[in-house]
């Protein structure tokens, strides 16, 4: 069995048990998360219908904090002698797929 959720601005497909890397979510370690579920394939059976996913629950417990890489913004005009130069590292979440109730 497993889903695909809507986790921060993306999609990801998750079974019970998996650990994934969402946007950042205030919430504690160990803290419970629930996630919303746009598709749930168990055997042969796949859910897309609405009214029948929102009984569906996706629930995911917060491992710990985490951050992205560090990326690098360049800016620079010819001819002026202006550069810019910027650092940036994304604030993300890791959490750990506990359950999918259908």
């Amino acid at each position: 069995m497993y889903a695909i959720v809507r986790a921060g601005g993306r999609q990801e497909k998750v079974s019970v048990g998996d650990v994934l890397i969402i946007d950042k979510v205030s919430a504690q370690a160990g803290d419970t998360v629930d996630l919303t579920p746009l598709l749930v394939v168990d055997g042969s059976t796949i859910t897309s219908d609405a009214d029948k996913l929102a009984k569906v629950k996706v629930t995911a417990e917060v491992v710990k904090p985490a951050k992205g890489p560090k990326i690098t913004i360049m800016k620079y005009k010819n001819k002026t002698g202006y550069k810019k130069r910027q650092g940036h590292r994304q604030h993300l979440t890791q959490v750990k797929v506990t359950a999918i109730e259908a």
